[in-house]
């Protein structure tokens, strides 16, 4: 069974915040199944914008969600970031934004190969 949309966005920023990491949630989208979508912001001038990894994608045991990179390339600059989520946000108004700021680029998800 998959946890709610919001008790998992709830304990991402924990985990984030008890690591070190920034963590804030942007965006609050639909409290059962919303998509989750990530920014990761590494304060340099280097972002990435991670979302829910294709269905075809089956979670490893003892996963609840897989997650995988929705642009080319390793990093895009902060603002090529905020124009790809606001095209996902056109695409799907129920959608969770929550944004990491982490010096070291970790995500605190788990993500497909």
């Amino acid at each position: 069974m998959r946890l709610r949309s919001d008790i998992f966005v709830s304990a991402l920023i924990r985990r984030a915040e008890t690591q070190g990491a920034v963590a804030m949630l942007r965006r609050r989208g639909a409290a059962e199944a919303g998509a989750i979508f990530l920014k990761l912001d590494r304060l340099d001038g280097r972002a990435a914008v991670y979302g829910p990894a294709p269905q075809s994608e089956e979670p490893p045991e003892g996963v609840d969600r897989l997650f995988a990179k929705v642009h080319a390339g390793d990093w895009l600059d902060p603002a090529e970031a905020e124009q790809r989520l606001k095209r996902e946000i056109m695409f799907d108004p129920d959608l969770w934004i929550v944004e990491i700021e982490d010096r070291e680029g970790r995500i605190f998800v788990d993500l497909t190969a």
